[in-house]
């Protein structure tokens, strides 16, 4: 099997999100617009909550695309213009499709508002294809000591599946499209190779230490040469990473804001729509 190579690496992009919220932005950025089919990739925090504060991120549309939030720690709560209700705790996913557009809000969870404490996840943007663009809008939640944990016989890689499969483990969650979303954890002298289609679209995004290639904040971004990533620790500290892949979709792709669509007209139906309260009204 060949190894795929790092083709571009580049740091994150400091940024601020919804009424306060300080995110590290792999992209879209001024050079990078997306890696297809991801649309964006945000690393929330770590942030430190004082008691009674609750930045986070007010009541915003949808359309289009789908939205993968997962919780290193912390807790949000998730309220929509449908009805739905949700709390994620730290080791939580959820995995959102938007679809033909909903509004909905993440706030500071009730237990981090009123004692305070660390926040810290990430948030991906997943598009969807034209056929699927206006499907209804839906969830899967899967509690962290339900997703599949995988670890190599040495203990020293450890991985985490949100999506796809790792040594022998499959995901709890369903995909639209065919796409990998590995957490791992590698101690210092690991080394992990891990398999990854070379149809697929694949970058890394590193968190804590380092990849021989890339270190923490920055993103990596593999060539299409190879069906797998080798990923090792030649340092002292524990190595995090987010491993990322997924099929290109190869459609137009027309964004603006919350709206992923194929055209400008059905940008500006989408704008409509949310104007006309289409998509549910959602005051907080």
């Amino acid at each position: 099997m060949a190894i795929r190579r790092a083709a571009r690496v580049f740091p994150a992009q400091q940024t601020i999100e919804g009424d306060g919220v300080n995110v590290r932005r792999a992209f879209p950025i001024s050079s990078v617009d997306s890696v297809d089919p991801f649309l964006l990739l945000d690393h929330m925090g770590p942030i430190d909550f004082a008691p009674g504060q609750k930045s986070g991120f007010p009541p915003h549309p949808h359309r289009g695309f789908e939205t993968v939030t997962y919780l290193l720690s912390g807790q949000f709560d998730h309220h929509d213009s449908f009805g739905n209700r949700g709390k994620l705790n730290a080791g939580d996913v959820q995995w959102m499709t938007a679809g033909s557009g909903l509004v909905h809000s993440e706030t500071p969870g009730s237990d981090l508002v009123r004692d305070g404490g660390q926040l810290e996840g990430f948030q991906l943007w997943v598009n969807l294809p034209k056929s699927e663009k206006m499907t209804a809008p839906g969830y899967q939640e899967v509690a962290g000591a339900n997703l599949p944990l995988a670890v190599s016989a040495d203990g020293k890689v450890r991985v985490k599946i949100i999506a796809g499969s790792s040594m022998g483990r499959k995901a709890a969650i369903g995909t639209r499209t065919p796409i990998l979303y590995l957490h791992f954890t590698l101690a210092p002298g690991a080394t992990h190779v891990q398999e990854v289609p070379s149809s697929y679209s694949a970058f890394a995004y590193v968190f804590r230490g380092a990849l021989p290639f890339a270190k923490a904040g920055e993103v990596a971004i593999f060539d299409d040469s190879g069906d797998t990533v080798e990923l090792s620790n030649e340092g002292v500290e524990p190595l995090e990473l987010l491993l990322i892949a997924g099929e290109p979709l190869k459609e137009p792709v027309m964004r603006y804001g919350p709206f992923v669509m194929n055209t400008r007209d059905e940008l500006v139906e989408a704008f409509e729509d949310y104007r006309s309260g289409k998509m549910g009204v959602l005051d907080e």
